[in-house]
């Protein structure tokens, strides 16, 4: 186990049950506290923290006396639509009190796949961070259709935490960790504290969520854990029944961890070198082939060429002045803008195109350089 403060991002997800009690039909704030005091605790410490919160459909169905049993999609949504009224001003209010300021933000399964605004996403949430703010982060169930959405926040918390490079994402739920099988139907179910691997066995330990408010299980949270794992962040199951959960789980709480066996950055760039085609290319001059081997991000005015038909997201080969590839990455710009910045001094960038736009044309942590050997996520 590793203290949770040795981490430089954490990624919290909260399950709906911690948040709202369902017979009173209020959100827990006593119990809200108390996480707000672990999150400005390991914020004190030096973590970014994002929170995957749960509990608007939830809430909103308390609130519009919606009887027990599934919801159609539109139900669902009207009830998340409610529920978000209540949620957005506890977090403001919870994290206020301790000087923190909330930041919120509503995703769709097409925000964390569709590269272009999957790089939006993560920049806002990044920008937030930089401000010091806690993002928080739910699905956006008032308007995802059936085809565009998650339906759980497990795996809608690992898209998260892989797109921010998180190095640990953190389910709380109702219970404590995986088992073998169901402990609620088997008292000898065995605890397992550690997964290395998603195995066939691992994945037949999965089962279904046996509430109407909540739409997790364990079979979530093990899609969960394949996504976080191959991205390079470790993840952990626990209960986060208890107050102060995030310090329980410190103080050696049982729990499950699943340990990735990568970088968040280094399962990155291995994707980037590995899985994807090339849109087009840049063509450097010596001074920017030089200040990318040194670790420098790449600039506008560092580009004398660029050909393809890319957009916004895709990867181009990097390309020296003779032709030769030294690297690939993930451009900040579509070819149409692209061609009209390069050469130039970052600062004119908005001058040019009519709007604000990156200061560089590909991030360093966005790239992967040749060496002597081939592509290495190293570098």
């Amino acid at each position: 186990m590793t203290a949770l403060s040795s981490y430089k991002r954490l990624v919290i997800k909260i399950g709906s049950g911690l948040l709202v009690d369902y017979k009173a039909g209020t959100i827990r704030t006593d119990w809200l506290a108390s996480l707000v005091d672990d999150i400005a605790a390991l914020r004190d410490a030096g973590c970014d923290v994002v929170v995957v919160s749960s509990g608007a459909i939830a809430m909103g169905r308390c609130i519009l006396g919606l009887d027990e049993g599934r919801l159609k999609l539109e139900e669902s949504q009207a009830a998340a639509s409610v529920g978000q009224i209540e949620l957005a001003p506890a977090w403001e209010k919870a994290l206020g009190a301790r000087g923190l300021t909330a930041g919120q933000i509503l995703l769709t399964l097409a925000d964390t796949e569709m590269r272009r605004r999957y790089l939006n996403a993560r920049a806002t949430i990044n920008t937030l961070l930089k401000f010091g703010a806690v993002p928080i982060i739910n699905e956006n169930d008032a308007v995802a259709t059936t085809e565009i959405r998650y339906g759980d926040n497990d795996r809608l918390a690992a898209r998260v935490a892989t797109m921010l490079a998180a190095d640990c994402l953190i389910l709380l739920s109702d219970i404590d960790g995986l088992y073998d099988k169901p402990p609620s139907e088997h008292p000898d179910a065995n605890h397992i504290p550690r997964v290395d691997a998603i195995t066939p066995e691992i994945e037949a330990m999965g089962g279904t969520s046996d509430t109407a408010y909540g739409s997790g299980g364990m079979a979530t949270k093990i899609d969960a854990a394949k996504i976080a794992i191959n991205g390079g962040t470790s993840m952990v199951i626990a209960s986060g029944e208890q107050m102060s959960p995030l310090s329980v789980i410190d103080k050696g709480a049982r729990c499950t961890w699943f340990h990735a066996s990568d970088t968040p950055l280094g399962a990155r760039k291995k994707w980037i070198s590995g899985h994807l085609k090339p849109s087009g290319s840049l063509t450097l001059d010596d001074g920017a082939v030089k200040a990318l081997q040194s670790g420098k991000s790449l600039l506008p005015a560092g580009v004398t060429k660029v050909a393809g038909a890319f957009e916004l997201g895709d990867a181009v080969l990097i390309e020296d002045q003779e032709g030769a590839e030294i690297g690939v990455g993930l451009v900040a710009y579509d070819i149409g803008d692209a061609q009209q910045i390069i050469g130039e001094h970052s600062s004119k960038i908005e001058s040019i195109l009519g709007h604000p736009g990156r200061s560089v044309m590909m991030h360093r942590d966005d790239m992967v350089l040749r060496d002597a050997s081939g592509y290495t996520a190293d570098d």
